[in-house]
Formats: structure tokens, sequence, C-alpha cells
């Protein structure tokens, strides 16, 4: 006869290295607080609905709050014995209070059980996980504030395109995040779901109350179907998917990151407390915070795609196969939080050189744009006008010499209604100043974007 719980129609054990296979103790105890408070509030619900007397829900709970104490002060041990945690706790709380413990388990399964486990740990996390976001948002605005006017060139295919505001450089990071949060508390949504009280697959016949039990644990609402309660893990695939696309923002601005504190850019240093050295190169400071947080990425992804493989050919309800959705959220969780808090910690430190990045636009012809719109603007289609100036640049290249080095004269013969105002749009701040489009570059569009975010950061 087997000696586990659900060992009733079982013969012989099984293997201890079977019994490590299949054990989910190793991972899953890091919901053991929400597995106690779970079962806390299932209890409390059968005795208001008189499925125990009051004399059993009672000795429940005070031996459940005694485990949760002990949880709180590390004095717990798991046993791969129990499998998981929550037949670990069940068992400590047999061996606290004798075989009364075993009525806990009247009206679920663990299959809902483990469900509303997970369910409420990740809705305990969302929140934080919003809140760092936040603060990467709010360092990004008042860096941003700082910089309104420092000019730096931007860049498509890495070339030099447009001189543009490092302010708005930087709000575009925070308007990355800005969705980053909306989805993850639209995540929040489909977690504020109870399974508890879909039992296995097809509820129970006990009279239970599951919208006291949701109220209990805080949850806005309960599975409206048994079998999607128990068997569905798309408010984790939603927060895999969200988690990687806040890690490929993140990835895309430590990548830039790391270019811009190159000898070749120098716009930017990093604080040496987020740097390192060689162990043989005595010279180096290397962005490796910034490094691992792009590395990072691929970690994430790989949580996604798991899940997604391990879900897409499942039958209903509840398959063992399920027990591999916890690894890879716990270790997004752990993988997110500290990278936006590194992320954040190396924006408020970070030096910005602010005439190295205006003198890579004094020399280069990132201000061919502002020339070919001049030309637009005294009667020259711009088709034409554009093909005017890219010859100009070639010839520019080809004799080191800038737009704005060409001679007045020399100008005239393309169009005489061209004047000294020419020089005066092909300044590189005067060309960010000018570009006040909705939304655009001009100072003052990104100070717009700036006082909007400090509303909706409520700063």
């Amino acid at each position: 006869m087997s000696t586990k719980l659900w060992g009733g129609r079982f013969q012989e054990e099984s293997a201890s290295w079977v019994n490590d296979f299949g054990a989910s103790i190793n991972f899953d105890q890091l919901m053991a607080d929400e597995d106690v408070e779970g079962s806390l509030a299932h209890v409390k619900m059968l005795g208001k609905t008189g499925i125990l007397p009051d004399s059993d829900v009672q000795q429940i709970i005070v031996g459940l709050e005694g485990i949760q104490s002990d949880l709180h002060a590390g004095k717990i041990e798991f046993s791969t014995v129990n499998e998981d945690v929550h037949m670990n706790i069940e068992s400590i709380l047999t061996d606290r209070i004798g075989p009364v413990a075993g009525k806990i388990h009247t009206a679920r399964s663990r299959n809902d059980q483990v469900a509303t486990d997970f369910h409420l740990y990740l809705k305990n996390r969302l929140p934080k996980i919003i809140d760092e976001i936040g603060m990467v948002q709010s360092t990004l605005v008042k860096l941003a504030e700082e910089n309104v006017e420092t000019i730096m060139p931007g860049y498509t295919h890495l070339q030099h395109a447009q001189p543009i505001s490092y302010g708005h450089y930087l709000m575009a990071y925070y308007q990355m995040l800005k969705r980053d949060k909306e989805r993850f508390t639209f995540n929040e949504e489909h977690t504020d779901m109870l399974p508890l009280g879909a039992a296995a697959l097809a509820g129970t016949t006990f009279p239970i109350d599951r919208q006291f039990v949701a109220r209990e644990l805080g949850f806005s609402k309960v599975y409206a179907n048994s079998l999607d309660a128990v068997s569905d893990r798309d408010f984790a695939l939603e927060f895999l998917s969200n988690a990687s696309i806040l890690m490929m923002h993140l990835s895309r601005f430590c990548e830039e990151l790391s270019m811009w504190v190159s000898y070749e850019f120098n716009y930017i240093e990093l604080s040496d407390a987020f740097t390192t050295g060689s162990s043989i190169m005595p010279q180096k400071k290397n962005p490796d915070m910034a490094e691992l947080i792009r590395g990072k990425s691929g970690r994430v992804y790989g949580h996604l795609m798991g899940l997604l493989a391990t879900m897409k050919s499942l039958p209903l309800a509840y398959n063992k196969d399920l027990q591999e959705d916890k690894e890879g959220t716990f270790d997004t969780i752990k993988t997110i939080l500290p990278s936006l808090k590194v992320l954040n910690g190396m924006l408020k430190s970070l030096k910005v050189n602010k005439d190295k990045m205006h003198a890579a636009v004094e020399n280069d012809f990132s201000n061919a744009t502002e020339l070919a719109d001049y030309l637009a603007t005294k009667g020259i289609p711009f088709r034409e006008a554009h093909k005017i100036v890219g010859e100009l640049v070639l010839k520019g290249i080809q004799n080191h010499q800038n737009l704005q080095d060409i001679s007045l004269t020399d100008y005239k013969k393309i169009n005489p209604k061209i004047d000294q105002q020419v020089y005066e749009v092909l300044k590189p701040t005067i060309a960010v100043e000018r570009r006040h489009s909705e939304g655009g570059t001009g100072f003052d569009q990104v100070k717009k974007q700036i006082e909007l975010a400090k509303v909706e950061l409520n700063q």
C-alpha cells in the first residue's frame, strides 16, 4: 500500500529517483505563502457554508496560521517525498493537528489549488513590476528635462540621419515603457481571477461559495468554466509575452548605452558602480551591467517559447505537463525586476557628454534634409531639391566640405532666391528647434512630452 496522501489505490511505491523526477517542491515552494493563504480562505468558506463544523475549521485555521508564521521565520522544511508545496503543507498540518487536517481538502483538488496559488503568486508581484517600470520612467523624464536642448545625431541604419534632442531620444524609451506598463496592467485583469472551486475539472457537489473565497483572497471575479480554470495558463503566457517585450525594449536601450560609452562615440559615461574592468587590460571600463540586461532578454524569450510549446497540444483538462509552467515564470520575475533596478541606477548616475554629442552633428551631413526643405520653400519641387542636395553632399564628401561651408555665391547658382538665411537653417540647434510638428524633436514639443509624462506619473 502506498503511503502517499493520494495512494489508496496504489500497491507499490515509486523509487526515490522517480519521486525526484516528478516532484516540484524544489521550485513551487516559492508559492508556500500563497498556498497557505488559499487554504485559509477555503477552510473559512467550508465553515461558512456548514460543510465543516466550526470546531474543525478553527483547529485547521490555527494550524495553518502556525505554519504561515513558521514559513515567515524560515522554520519550515520541505520534502520531495510529498511531491509539491500543497502536499507538503497538508502533511505538515497533519503532523501538527492530526487527521482533521485531511478535511481541508474537502471540495477542492490539487488542480484548482495549484492554479489558485499560481494566480495569487503572479497577482502579488505584478504591482511591483509596474512600480519598477514607473521608477525607470521617472528617471527618464528627469534626464530628458535636463537635456531638452542637448543635440545629438539621430540615426537610421546606424548612419547619421538628422540632428535630434537627446531629451527626445530619452522620451522615446519613456513611451515604450509606458506601453509595457499598460500591458502588465491589462495582465492584472486576467490574473485577478479565482480558479478555486473548479475542483479537479468538473466542479463539486458540495454547496461551496466561490464568491466568498474570491473576496477573502482579493480576486475580483471567479473563472466561469471549471475546465478552463484548471487547464489554461494564458495569464502566465500573457505575462511572459509582456516580459519579453519589456526585455526587448531594455535590450535595445542597453545596446545603445554600450555603443554610446565606446571610445568612438563617447556620448555618455557610466558610473564606476555599473561597470567593470579587465583582468589584463588596465584601461578598460566595460558596460557589463548593460550587456547583462541585453543578454538576459534571450533568457526571458526562452521561457515564453518553452511554455507556449508546453501548452500547444495539451488536451483538456489538467495534465502533469502544466507543472512546467512555474519555473520559467518565477525566473522571469527574478530577471526583470533587477534588470529594471539596474537600468534605473545606470540612468540616474550616467554623465552626458553634451559637447561630444553636439560636435557629432557639426561635422556631418545630418542637416541635408534641412537644406532640401529650405530649397522647397523657394519653389523647387522637393524631389528636385532632394537630388540637388544629394549632389552637394557627394561633392562635399569628395572635397571635405560641409553644407554650411558652401559659399552663398555657389548656393545662388542653384537658385537666386537663396539668401543668408540658409546658414541659419543649417545650424544643428536651429534644425532641431524648427521640428515643431506634434510629437517631433523640437524643443517645445519635447517639453510638452515631458509635462504630459509628469501628469501620467503623478509627479
